[in-house]
């Protein structure tokens, strides 16, 4: 969501040399930084519910957010040793790159420009999504090929922006754009009637609608016009941090499918079993925490903190919540799925 893409000239330039900035002034393991501090420095979107936003108390909370507090838990063994960076679509990759953050986890899409052109690295999927529209129930539209001669709120400087101009050229149909930063203000401007449509991730359209006072006063349309493969990211250049990220996502998605949860991780790992892949996972067997420079228990205590992959889900954005996500595409690959994790051997 919020998708910059950075593709012009001077902005890809001005992010590439950050980036470069970054590696020559910043020559230490983020890791080592990360420890040397004693919290994690991870960007998040400026809020939406379910994936990251404060609750009342200003504690920050969401799908996105789990996967900062696995990874503080993980590697300085307190799920709550974050500090979480709000960032817009336009701010986002700056942060990264200059080293304001250590990682993103803000439902930005993985790209082929962003993977190498930014020079970052995608380490997993954590939610797999697509881009929708949403419009007034009352416009009496039922699907987005309908939509000649709308007025659109778009957020500036995104794929989702790239996506719209795309969809709207290939049926033939044009539109009027309406300019907006973040997805608060969108939501302020749909609401207010100054755009027909708004578009952007269809995760994002559901958690959105689910706070408006009448949510069935709106409708998502049918189409799903891109693919966003949404997870977080890290720099170029320090492949131990980014293996440390990869594998803690990978770690709760395991636990999930090899039963492992919130609830029974302490016991399970307190009473090794003989199951060799959980035992493995939860650092009673072998050596993996010691190959990524973190103790044996790291995955066990990043499962403790947030629970696994299945139980962030529901926790956050499931059917069972106000934003009712299905899991479809992000079920288990067991169940048809997307999620897979590599094995912990």
């Amino acid at each position: 969501m919020n998708k910059s893409v950075f593709l012009g000239a001077v902005a890809a330039a001005s992010v590439g040399a950050t980036g470069i900035a970054f590696a020559d002034g910043h020559s230490g393991s983020t890791l080592a930084t990360v420890q040397e501090r004693g919290s994690l420095n991870c960007g998040v979107t400026t809020g939406v519910p379910g994936f990251a936003e404060p609750d009342s108390d200003g504690v920050w909370q969401g799908f996105d957010v789990a996967v900062c507090r696995a990874v503080a838990a993980g590697v300085l063994g307190d799920p709550t040793a974050v500090t979480f960076v709000p960032t817009t679509g336009k701010t986002r990759f700056t942060a990264l790159a200059s080293g304001e953050i250590d990682m993103l986890a803000r439902n930005t899409t993985w790209t082929f420009s962003r993977d190498t052109d930014l020079k970052f690295d995608f380490v997993g999927v954590n939610y797999y999504d697509g881009q929708g529209f949403m419009v007034p129930a009352d416009l009496g539209v039922s699907s987005a090929t309908e939509l000649d001669g709308a007025t659109v709120c778009i957020q500036t400087g995104t794929t989702t922006e790239l996506n719209l101009a795309d969809f709207f050229r290939v049926n033939g149909m044009s539109y009027e754009p309406v300019p907006i930063e973040t997805g608060a203000e969108a939501v302020q401007q749909y609401l207010a009637g100054a755009c027909d449509v708004y578009t952007t991730d269809r995760s994002a359209l559901a958690a959105q609608r689910a706070g408006f006072e009448d949510p069935d006063g709106s409708v998502i349309l049918p189409e799903v016009v891109s693919k966003e493969p949404l997870g977080p990211l890290v720099r170029h250049g320090d492949s131990e941090w980014g293996d440390i990220v990869r594998w803690t996502l990978n770690a709760l998605i395991t636990a999930e499918e090899l039963g492992v949860t919130k609830g029974n991780v302490e016991e399970m790992a307190a009473a090794p079993g003989d199951n060799p892949e959980i035992n493995r996972l939860l650092g009673t067997e072998g050596e993996l925490g010691a190959m990524i420079g973190l103790e044996a228990d790291w995955a066990k205590n990043a499962i403790a903190a947030v629970g696994n992959y299945g139980e962030v889900f529901d926790t956050n954005i499931g059917e069972s919540t106000a934003i009712g996500l299905a899991r479809g595409l992000n079920a288990q690959y067991t169940d048809g799925g997307l999620i897979y994790s590599p094995p912990f051997r």
